[in-house]
């Protein structure tokens, strides 16, 4: 119970994505991998993230690498890379 109290009287509220030029917190986002894959993300906040079903923490490795990336862009992707090829609200 303190943990979850401490974690509500810490929380802020973050604005919906201001565009699609770039990853931000909140974003949605496509990745084509270096063995043609393609995979979607959403970057949300550490208690949202469950990267089975495609949510990743803003603090992971993967979402630190998207962040402030567009469209074309090659991020590295754990051993290899992903080239973003959209990204949405």
């Amino acid at each position: 119970m303190r943990y979850w109290t401490a974690r509500r009287n810490s929380a802020q509220l973050q604005p919906d994505p201001s565009g699609l030029e770039s990853v931000q917190f909140g974003s949605a986002v496509n990745i084509l991998r270096a063995d043609g894959r393609r995979q979607s993300f959403r970057i949300v906040g550490e208690d949202e993230a469950d990267p089975m079903r495609g949510l990743l923490s803003w603090a992971s490795p993967l979402a630190c690498a998207m962040m402030g990336k567009g469209v074309n862009d090659e991020i590295e992707a754990g051993v290899s890379e992903a080239m973003m090829i959209a990204i949405s609200l």
